[in-house]
């Protein structure tokens, strides 16, 4: 029996057009298209189009599923009661869609003030309901940070970007860890703040290893 094709679903996030992040991004997704030329690649900007956030009338889909005991994503529409409630899932239909499509999600995403942007956020509230499941999806997070966060650097503790996503795809969607892989550009900012002019080896360092590690993780998906 052939294996059907494979989905990626691209998940842009920062808000410059030309960032570190973008180039991650673009390193796995270009290696993977080669590597999967019959696959579907699927691509939504949240600095291009953003994502409004959730309404109350969200909160009553959410209720609902959840009262109802609905852990179905195709029964979600179920939820649907009123003009509001319809106008809400409208926003959701086409984000979970596109989620559920795919066998590999890739989210690109800078560090902004210790963590994700408020673009990512709007668009990971809106398509999350209580008790889902994306088990047997693979997430790969591409990222840039302006200072040094990995672990043992001063500034670990701050990191609320990997660890909160990380703590998310497991606890939202039972993604196994095993299962998510991040990968990244650090200390960005030595390009322009001059003290941090120091650690500008240390960058070119960090970005030269995350575009080899994406081409090679694309490749390989």
């Amino acid at each position: 029996m052939p294996t059907a094709a494979p989905t990626l679903l691209r998940i842009d996030s920062s808000a410059r057009r030309t960032s570190f992040s973008r180039e991650i991004g673009d390193a796995v997704a270009d290696a993977w298209r080669r590597a999967h030329p019959d696959g579907t690649y699927l691509r939504r900007d949240l600095a291009l189009t953003p994502v409004p956030q959730i309404s109350e009338a969200w909160t009553e889909l959410c209720d609902y599923v959840l009262a109802h005991r609905i852990t179905e994503i195709a029964r979600y529409k179920e939820a649907v009661r009123s003009q509001d409630q319809a106008a809400a899932w409208a926003i959701v239909e086409p984000l979970l869609t596109e989620l559920v499509a795919a066998d590999t999600v890739l989210i690109v995403a800078p560090m902004y003030n210790f963590s994700v942007p408020a673009s990512l956020k709007a668009w990971i509230d809106q398509v999350t309901f209580p008790k889902m499941s994306l088990a047997g999806r693979r997430f790969v997070v591409a990222h840039a940070r302006g200072g040094a966060y990995g672990p043992g650097a001063p500034r670990h503790p701050y990191d609320h970007q990997e660890r909160y996503l990380r703590d998310f795809f497991a606890g939202h969607f039972a993604v196994p860890h095993e299962a998510m892989t991040f990968l990244g550009t650090e200390l960005v900012n030595s390009r322009v703040d001059p003290a941090l002019a120091d650690r500008r080896e240390a960058h070119e360092t960090s970005r030269a290893d995350a575009l080899a590690a994406a081409r090679m993780l694309g490749a390989a998906l």
